[in-house]
């Protein structure tokens, strides 16, 4: 039978030890999405509280690190989401993000509304990418990819 939770207590809990038993064991997180039938990203979300994971991925994540048959329920339980507790968020990588969206939001919005019409873009129909590439300029830079299905408004 499905579970839900109704705190966020026990996944920051768990995603903790995950996090610990990861780097002792000095693993990826595509080592841990590997075998699963899982995007990394889908699979990385999961083992940081935000997203269920099937069994058989739950089982097999939890073998690889070394926990139990409990923490494995837990990962298959589906989660309160949201993970940035009150207000603006002061990691400097996801405030950067923060910052995106404070400087392009509008404009995402904009361009979004004129292409698409009046509606959202999914969160829960999502797919994530993340890729790092050559900078013409010397270093490296991140494509991010957000692909999420969109959600017509409907009036009624």
């Amino acid at each position: 039978m499905r579970q839900s939770h109704t705190t966020q207590d026990a996944r920051i809990e768990l995603s903790s030890r995950i996090v610990v038993a990861k780097a002792l064991k000095d693993l990826s997180w595509e080592q841990l999405a590997e075998g699963t039938g899982l995007s990394l990203s889908y699979v990385t979300a999961a083992l940081l509280g935000q997203h269920a994971l099937p069994k058989a991925a739950a089982d097999l994540v939890c073998d690889r690190l070394g926990l139990d048959a409990a923490d494995s329920a837990n990962l298959q339980t589906i989660p309160l989401r949201g993970s940035i507790p009150g207000g603006i968020p002061t990691d400097p990588t996801i405030y950067r993000f923060y910052e995106m969206i404070q400087i392009y939001g509008t404009t995402l919005k904009a361009l979004v509304h004129e292409k698409l019409g009046d509606g959202i873009i999914s969160a829960i129909n999502f797919r994530l990418d993340i890729q790092k590439v050559a900078d013409p300029d010397g270093g490296e830079r991140a494509v991010i990819t957000l692909d999420g299905k969109f959600l017509p408004n409907k009036p009624y």
